[in-house]
């Protein structure tokens, strides 16, 4: 039961809903972050390269026969998904480097609420207030 409690407790919090928002808003990222490496960034380094499709580029380790399919290694595949990594995970530090600076200015806030520090002339001042009272 107290597992259950906890589960409950963890719900309700909204960590789990923060969590599937997150996952969710995650896929639709990298869905973008797909279309724009292969339908963006790859047709013109193809272009440079002269033509050259990078999904399509793939050894052949063994022919296709009648009864079996070719096997091929895709690397053209591969350096699509290391472009999309590569472009992911600058977006997320981006992201995460500009919460860290709001972060920080937010923990500065405080400090300069603090009291500052009484000026020694003032201070002089306020004694000198406080004798002419008594």
């Amino acid at each position: 039961m107290k597992i259950v409690n906890e589960f409950k407790e963890f719900a309700i919090k909204g960590n789990m809903t923060d969590m599937a928002v997150g996952i969710i808003i995650g896929g639709a990222f990298g869905k973008i972050v797909s279309s724009l490496v292969s339908d963006v960034i790859m047709p013109p380094l193809g272009l440079i390269t002269g033509g050259v499709d990078f999904a399509d580029k793939a050894i052949t380790l063994k022919k296709a026969t009648e009864t079996a399919e070719a096997v091929t290694l895709n690397y053209g595949l591969f350096i699509n998904n290391i472009l999309d990594f590569v472009i992911v995970a600058f977006a997320i530090f981006i992201v995460i480097k500009q919460i860290n600076k709001l972060r920080r200015k937010e923990e500065d806030a405080p400090e300069e609420k603090k009291v500052a520090p009484i000026p020694k002339d003032i201070q002089l001042l306020t004694e000198i207030r406080d004798s002419l009272k008594k």
